[in-house]
């Protein structure tokens, strides 16, 4: 009987603590790209170690540091009103050292994520590749399954995961991959990116039970990369990632070639017309002084993607039907839609000259309607980013750092 007692006891206590077991609480957060993506190189075009670098000199590195507040940097991060940081990381640095010298990248990673913790700032620690150390970049992930590059940036993560579990399981999650590529997102596709994933958690779980696991699926980080995902490797501590950028036409409206034009398409599609956008851009080309042949070329080479855009009429009811397709994957695999993750979504300001962007009202309503869709599924969000001179950015892009007023009223801030 007494060993009964005892047996029961124990399925108790096991039964309340997965009850109580639960992903890192998150609702509204930003991006901080800038501070840890970009790792100074040295001469010969390796990592300058120690590597990345501080908070003075992200800030300092797009204005003159004379523009910002004398006031704590990351504080300021936290008095508009988000609750965490999506921390982007270069893993290149952690992929080209070893032992010692890893250590001594991780010893720098993990101070700046206490500056974060300290501001009382939660912490979603992204690694996200790029590609200024070519060897160390995208490629690196985007192979097969079975590569040797693969094998050494889990063990990596792994080292990550050490990294980051004695800062609490309540104040930081993990979030290995950012947008991997694996194309395509169908059935036609391989195991590959279904078996990276897995192998992921895995090694993160056999570091700590209880770290919440930022789990992504590939065809670029999409929704239907979510969708394609099987979550066969489920846990109550995971959450599912995916980006909202769609439509990308709206959202990131640049051309491709340096100096030519691409913006001003409305949101939503029905407040605008492709004749008037198209009028738009020649009263921009023409304040630039482009010539009449300039001007076709570039209507030409836009002219085809403008069209597209209204005849796909994109509006609120797309946004909230391309998100409810992550809602229905998540219920489908016993999934709460409170355990996807909107980790980015943005819309690119238009440029003084007009050259890119969208009109400011026309990205506040798609912020808004973007925004409103997640926490109608109470999907925490992070908008793409705190501060940049690239058209998407909380912090205005050039004077005073202050904060885009508009924008945090889009984001119910």
């Amino acid at each position: 009987m007494a060993t009964m007692w005892r047996a029961t006891v124990l399925l108790l206590g096991l039964l309340a603590g997965a009850a109580q077991a639960a992903p890192l609480p998150l609702q509204r957060g930003v991006n901080i790209h800038e501070w840890l993506n970009w790792s100074p190189l040295a001469a010969d075009g390796s990592y300058r170690w120690p590597p990345y670098q501080s908070v003075e000199a992200w800030l300092a590195q797009s204005r003159p540091a004379s523009d910002w507040p004398t006031s704590d940097p990351l504080a300021d991060v936290r008095a508009l009103g988000f609750d965490y940081v999506r921390l982007t990381v270069d893993p290149g640095p952690l992929l080209a050292s070893q032992g010692a010298r890893r250590a001594e990248a991780l010893a720098v990673l993990s101070d700046a994520v206490r500056k974060l913790l300290a501001a009382d700032l939660r912490v979603v620690f992204n690694l996200h590749s790029v590609s200024q150390v070519p060897q160390y970049g995208p490629d690196v992930v985007n192979a097969p399954a079975g590569a040797a590059s693969v094998a050494g940036y889990i063990a990596m993560v792994a080292d990550v995961a050490g990294m980051l579990a004695p800062l609490g399981a309540d104040q930081v999650a993990i979030e290995p991959y950012n947008e991997p590529a694996h194309y395509p997102c169908d059935a036609s596709g391989s195991e590959d990116w279904q078996e990276i994933m897995k192998r992921t958690a895995a090694a993160i779980r056999a570091v700590s039970a209880e770290l919440t696991i930022v789990a992504t699926g590939a065809c670029g980080g999409s929704v239907t990369g979510l969708t394609d995902l099987r979550p066969d490797f489920d846990d109550p501590d995971i959450l599912y990632s995916f980006h909202m950028y769609e439509p990308h036409s709206f959202t990131h409206q640049r051309s491709d070639v340096a100096g030519d034009f691409a913006s001003g398409l409305p949101w939503p599609a029905t407040s605008g017309s492709a004749e008037l956008t198209v009028e738009m851009l020649k009263a921009h080309m023409m304040a630039a002084g482009l010539s009449e042949a300039e001007q076709a070329r570039t209507l030409d080479a836009v002219g085809g993607a403008i069209e597209e855009y209204f005849a796909e009429d994109w509006g609120e009811a797309q946004v909230t039907a391309r998100l409810g397709e992550a809602v229905d994957w998540a219920k489908a695999n016993g999934i709460a839609p409170e355990r996807l993750f909107m980790g980015e979504f943005g819309v690119i300001l238009m440029s003084p000259d007009g050259r890119m962007g969208a009109f400011d009202a026309d990205r506040l309503r798609y912020l808004t309607a973007v925004r409103e869709a997640a926490e109608s599924h109470a999907i925490p969000w992070a908008i793409w980013e705190y501060s940049n001179p690239h058209g998407m950015s909380v912090i205005v892009p050039v004077g005073p750092a202050e904060p885009d007023r508009g924008l945090l009223r889009a984001l119910g801030l």
